[in-house]
């Protein structure tokens, strides 16, 4: 308790950051969380999943890397450039909340700001746990469905913060098409599921050692491929019903906005993974594929939180 009052006030003495500068370090939440996911996919394509062999240190006894022979020196930085960029995921979330509780936001933005160091924490002991097991597919699995969890609430962080504490929470949308789009969530959430499991049992393991080959998901690539496949049919499917159900209300311009962009963007993802499923799944490509993952989380957030608005009421009229 004396520890919660004295770093009370201490984040007293800080200058009250405005509206602008809390949106800026929210929009750095969001950059940030989506670059880790990013950056951990290069990690993966370029076998550099060991560049750095313990955790937390790089090598025993450092925490920078060390020449040796057995180990690259290219992995090793960019294994280590992948850690580097959790700083930063850190001090942005960090920052965040500092200016959201010196701002003296709403109980929910606090919450949400709380929870973008929580689970940072998290993702690193999973990313612990990921390099001392070795690499094994499920934790390379869970480690990037938490990222996209992340990004999912660093979204709505961003929106959070910039509606007014004393605003009223009203509908855009009849709930039919709210719940629509909740569905669309749990879909999308499928697909990450599915994703994961193609890596899983795919070529690139995130190392290449001979001697210690990293267990992979024994089940025909072929088969999830199809899985993950028919799942992105399923949600483009939905996102095509809430377009004719949005038309049909006449719902607002950005909800219509919202609704194309993310459209687009998974339209745009199914080309990329059909290209990279008949090219061979080439590095490249798989980078692109998670860029346009976190996308697409971000902006299927994006569309569920435009489903509802929260502004101050209108003036009585006298």
């Amino acid at each position: 308790m004396g520890v919660g009052r004295a770093l009370l006030r201490v984040v007293d003495l800080l200058p009250e950051p405005s509206l602008r500068v809390q949106r800026l370090l929210a929009a750095a939440v969001v950059l940030t969380q989506g670059l880790i996911s990013v950056t951990g996919s290069v990690v993966r394509v370029t076998a550099s999943g060991l560049g750095c062999p313990t955790w937390p240190q790089c090598f025993p006894g450092s925490f920078t890397p060390v020449a040796v022979a057995e180990v690259p020196h290219i992995h090793q930085a960019i294994e280590f450039g992948n850690r580097l960029v959790t700083f930063a995921v850190v001090i942005t979330a960090a920052l965040a909340v500092l200016a959201v509780i010196r701002a003296r936001r709403r109980a929910e933005v606090q919450v949400y700001a709380w929870l973008m160091p929580a689970s940072t924490v998290a993702q690193a002991v999973l990313g612990g746990i990921t390099v001392r097991t070795g690499l094994l597919w499920w934790t390379v699995a869970l480690h990037l469905l938490v990222s996209m969890a992340m990004v999912w609430l660093a979204v709505l962080l961003f929106v959070k913060v910039g509606e007014p504490d004393d605003g009223v929470v009203t509908p855009r949308v009849p709930a039919p098409l709210r719940w629509q789009t909740a569905l669309t969530g749990v879909v999308l959430g499928a697909i990450l599921i599915a994703g994961t499991l193609v890596t899983g049992a795919g070529p690139h393991a995130g190392d290449k050692n001979i001697d210690n080959p990293v267990p992979r998901l024994q089940v025909e690539i072929t088969t999830l491929v199809h899985a993950h496949s028919s799942l992105t049919v399923a949600y483009l499917t939905l996102l095509v019903g809430l377009g004719f159900g949005l038309a049909a209300v006449r719902a607002p311009r950005i909800v219509v906005t919202r609704l194309a962009v993310l459209g687009a963007l998974v339209c745009a993802q199914a080309i990329v993974g059909i290209v990279q499923f008949y090219a061979g799944i080439p590095e490249a490509l798989v980078i692109i594929h998670v860029a346009f993952a976190v996308l697409c989380t971000g902006a299927t957030a994006a569309l569920w939180t435009a489903m509802r608005q929260r502004a101050q009421p209108a003036p009585l009229q006298h």
